[in-house]
């Protein structure tokens, strides 16, 4: 194996694992996936899912369960990129309505800020409406930031629909949870548990 190729799966295999999303199964189906042409044998490399103190995602997930309480559908790990989560937030907006459930609008982050906050420290949030009303989807952006900034989380936002609300500085430490769902799933059962509340 060259030290490209070496590089390139210990950096997926790390980013998997701390993500604090897949079991070890899922693990190595991603990585026989990615890397299908190359016939390794994932199952020897000792892989664990993350295994951390949670202490920062705690927080982040008591102010995504509280937002349900608002109208705010909040996704963990929606999608890979923005336009695949804004697509998985409005199916899911989809499913919502078909069950008689409103919702004003959502926020979430995708994989690819889940990437950002392992090795950048970072993590963003993108918030809108389901309308494409500039003036819901700044209340939503305020009230987002207000639920992050009341468990501690040191955001910062512009005030303007244009811009992402970032948390920084955030140590993503998301410990693997068998239990619990998250994506468009987990968010649909929170969501639904919270508002009949």
């Amino acid at each position: 194996m060259d030290s490209d190729l070496a590089e390139e799966i210990e950096y997926l295999t790390c980013l998997l694992t701390k993500s604090g999303f897949f079991s070890e199964d899922e693990i190595i189906e991603i990585l026989e996936d990615q890397f299908i042409d190359e016939e390794i044998d994932f199952s020897v490399f000792g892989i664990s899912p993350a295994d951390s103190s949670n202490t920062n995602f705690s927080r982040l997930e008591n102010a995504f369960t509280k937002l349900s309480r608002e109208g705010i559908v909040a996704v963990h790990n929606c999608g890979y990129d923005i336009r695949e989560g804004v697509s998985d937030a409005f199916e899911l907006y989809v499913h919502l309505t078909n069950n008689k459930f409103k919702a004003q609008g959502f926020c979430f982050y995708t994989f690819e800020d889940v990437e950002y906050a392992i090795f950048d420290g970072r993590l963003k949030i993108t918030f809108a409406d389901f309308e494409s009303d500039e003036n819901k989807a700044l209340d939503i952006g305020k009230t987002v930031f207000e639920y992050l900034k009341a468990e501690n989380l040191p955001v910062r936002w512009d005030g303007t629909v244009n811009n992402q609300i970032e948390i920084n500085p955030f140590t993503w430490d998301k410990s693997y949870d068998d239990e619990k769902e998250y994506e468009i799933e987990g968010a649909y059962e929170v969501y639904t548990k919270q508002v009949l509340k």
